[in-house]
Order: structure tokens, then C-alpha cells, then sequence
């Protein structure tokens, strides 16, 4: 099926939708089959937007000199990296490469710095933004004329990939380079929006603006709320991944799932980090170290039967709770390395299923059966939750109820907000 209009620009803060032939000043044609919010079709085969640039829409790239801020997730969907890709294309000039957090190979841990160097296949040099700086300098962008992104992402408000290319989207708009972000699936989904939404006075690089933990954007349309939103100034166009839609499962988009991260094994992991990933700010695994990370949680300390027992009975909604036991093996969190601990894990049981829902339950309880084994690593939770507001009611004796009434303020205006920027339907 010949391409329709597979890009979107939003030059500074004017959304114009271009034509198949990249050009982000004209003016699309006039029928409704042009935009980008009819890109989806009825088959089941996504192309990323990687694919699309090489077959539609290289007028964005022809003639200049490129950099890429990418990871072993830029693949198309045979497993080609998006490094060959552009590198080996006779009308690309590709002239940098950039790594974001866990490197250019996926393999370093969370938190841990990443140096650059050059990469072993063709040579180029490869920018850490995950080392002493995590913006690109001066001296970095030099010479380049447009910078393409191309990560995957999970649809998590903490996951740092989209703060590293916020960050370079102010750098590439500083220095007058175009940015380009070659869109993929959102692979829990861009139909659920769900979880608190980010006090800015917590805005750090696990959460730069105001969204909810499950923000139900691709990063396309989070690149594009960033300048139409949140102050970023860039030319910015989108490769529209073609063919997806936002109730598309993962699974039919025949993409290959590559974990985006260490502990990322599986879809159903990005499903349940949206409120598992709360207790990275606690003494509590996540089940780092296993291939359920962040689909479990646990203690040594914890009676599974018990703690299962507990969070049955408040009907979280489409919410199961299993007793399990887990042993992390190397889990790069420091927790309980060849320790079998008990504990639950989170399963799906329906469509109103919510994962940060899910983690309030599971904060009251575990805190509750914990005693004095509990503590909080008060900054890094703070920064997770978007805001202090949440460990001070738990320090406070709140339930689950009590929190979840309260839970969803502000999802209103984010969805109002968001309309505007989104590329799919």
C-alpha cells in the first residue's frame, strides 16, 4: 500500500502535517486520508519509522549530515539496526552516533554510567548521554545538520529514553539543527492513560514534565507535546510508525520484542512498571535478577500467602495478586542476590487493569506487614511518585481507598492537553 502522509512536523510550536514528499512547509493534500491520525491500516504489519524514512521520506535526511541517538532497539523489523541501516544508504550521510541510558548495546544497568567510543562496525563515533553529561554539546553536534532519534520506548513516564531526547531536542534547537524522530509503537498501549501526573517540582530525568506515569504517548507524539507543551524550541518532524493504531497490541504489530533494557524482558514487564517501578524507591525487589522483572515483588521478610491474602481483599480492579517465591540472580539493584524471598506477582486479569492502581494497593500492605524493616530512599521515590505527597500519606496511615480516590487528579487536563499531539488513532 503506497505511503499516505507518514510524516509530521511541528516546526516551533505550528503542527503541520507534510506531504509523502517530506517537505515540512507544504501543505498536505486536502482530504482527510492525509493525516497522520489515518495512518493505521487494517493490516497487522507495522513498519517502524525507520522503514518508512528509507522508503518514503529520505528528503528529510538527503544531502546532510545526520546524527542518530540511538540503542539495539533501532531495528527495522528484520533486525537490521538503524545504524546499518542509514550508514550503508548511498543518500544518507551519517556522521555521529548518540547512546542513552544502558549504552549503545542495551547491556549496562540502570543508573550506571556509560562511556562513548566508536562503534565496532563502521567506526563512527558514538556520544554517551548517559556519562558526564546527558545533553549534547557544542562539541558533539558539531557539523551535524539534522538529528534523528530512533529508540523504543515502553510508555512509562520514569523511562529515561524520552528525557534523553527532550534534552537533545533543546540542544539541536539551540544550535539550529532540524530533529527527527522516527516513531514506534507504544507497546502497553496509547488507548490507557493512568497513574498521578508529575508536580514539576519533582521534574528530574526519571520524569522532566508534567504526565502521568502511563502517559499512553509514542515517543512521535511525546516529542511533539514537548514543544507544543513544555517550552521546546526545535524544528521537529515525526516518522509516523505506519500502520499501528493505538489499541494494537504489541504482539500483532510484528515488530520483534527487543527488552529496551536489562531488566525489560517482556511486554508484560513495560505493562506492570508503570507501578512496580514505586519500589525502586524501597528496601523491595522488583524481581530484578529474574525473568519476571517488575512483574514481581518481594521480601525475605514477606509471607506471599499473606500478603496475596491482603491485597485480595481490596478489589483492585482487574488486579491478581499470586503468591510467589524468587531468588534475583545478579539483579543490579544490590537486593537480595541469591536470596529466595517471598512475595506476589502482578497479573492482568481485564481492561481496567492499572498497574500504579496495583502499587498503591501493594505499598499499604507490604509497608504494613513490614514493621521496621521498611525505609524509604525518600529522594529517588519522591522522583519517581512526581511527588512527595504520596510517601507522606503512606507515613500517615492511608489506605488503599484513601489513595486511590484522590489518584487520577489531573488526568483530565493531561488528555485535553494531549489531544493535539496525537498521531494515531
Amino acid at each position: 500500500m503506497p505511503a499516505r502522509s507518514l510524516i509530521a512536523a511541528l516546526p516551533l510550536l505550528a503542527a503541520v502535517a507534510c506531504s509523502p514528499g517530506g517537505d515540512p512547509g507544504r501543505e498536505p493534500p486536502s482530504v482527510a486520508s492525509a493525516s497522520p491520525r489515518t495512518a493505521a491500516r487494517s493490516s497487522a504489519a507495522v513498519r517502524p519509522g525507520v522503514e518508512v524514512l528509507i522508503s518514503d521520506s529520505l528528503a528529510l535526511v538527503r544531502g546532510r549530515r545526520a546524527g542518530l541517538i540511538t540503542n539495539h532497539t533501532g531495528r527495522d523489523r528484520g533486525g537490521t539496526s538503524s545504524i546499518d541501516l542509514l550508514a550503508d544508504h548511498a543518500e544518507v550521510e551519517l556522521v555521529a552516533l548518540f547512546s542513552p541510558e544502558h549504552g549503545i548495546r542495551g547491556r549496562a544497568e540502570a543508573g550506571v554510567k556509560v562511556e562513548g567510543g566508536a562503534d565496532e562496525r563502521t567506526g563512527l563515533p558514538v556520544h554517551s548521554l548517559y556519562g558526564s553529561t546527558r545533553k549534547p554539546t557544542a562539541e558533539m553536534l558539531q557539523g551535524i545538520e539534522v538529528l534523528l532519534f530512533d529508540i523504543q520506548d515502553i510508555g512509562t513516564r520514569y523511562y529515561t529514553y524520552l528525557s534523553t531526547m527532550a534534552l537533545a531536542m533543546e540542544a539541536a534547537g539551540e544550535h539550529g539543527i532540524d530533529f527527527v524522530v522516527l516513531d514506534r509503537p507504544n507497546p502497553i498501549g496509547g488507548d490507557r492513560v493512568q497513574g498521578n501526573v508529575l508536580d514539576p517540582d519533582f521534574a528530574s530525568f526519571v520524569g522532566l514534565y508534567p504526565i502521568p506515569m502511563r502517559h499512553g504517548l509514542t515517543a512521535g507524539e511525546f516529542a511533539r507535546m514537548a514543544v507544543g507543551e513544555f517550552g521546546v524550541r526545535v524544528d521537529l518532524s515525526v516518522v509516523v510508525a505506519d500502520g499501528w493504531s493505538r489499541t494494537m497490541p504489541f504482539g500483532e504489530t510484528g515488530i520483534p520484542w527487543i527488552a529496551p533494557s536489562p531488566n525489560m524482558p517482556s511486554v508484560e514487564s513495560a505493562l506492570h512498571y508503570p507501578g512496580t517501578c514505586l519500589f525502586e524507591g524501597t528496601p523491595v525487589s522488583v524481581g530484578r535478577g529474574t525473568e519476571r522483572a517488575f512483574q514481581h515483588v518481594g521480601a525475605p521478610w514477606l509471607d506471599g500467602e499473606e500478603l496475596a491474602t491482603r491485597l485480595g481483599e481490596l478489589g483492585v480492579p482487574d488486579a491478581r495478586f499470586p503468591a510467589v517465591r524468587f531468588t534475583p540472580e545478579d539483579p543490579g539493584d544490590g537486593k537480595f542476590a541469591g536470596t529466595e524471598v517471598g512475595g506476589v506477582r502482578l497479573e492482568a486479569a481485564g481492561p481496567s487493569y492499572d498497574p500504579t492502581l496495583a502499587a498503591l494497593a501493594l505499598l499499604v500492605e507490604i509497608r504494613a506487614m513490614s514493621g521496621e524493616r521498611w525505609s524509604w530512599r525518600e529522594g529517588h521515590f519522591d522522583r519517581l511518585a512526581g511527588t512527595d505527597a504520596l510517601r507522606i500519606a503512606l507515613d500517615a496511615g492511608a489506605s488503599y481507598g484513601e489513595l486511590a480516590e484522590r489518584w487520577g487528579e489531573g488526568l483530565g487536563d493531561y488528555l485535553e492537553r494531549r489531544e493535539g499531539y496525537l498521531l494515531y488513532r
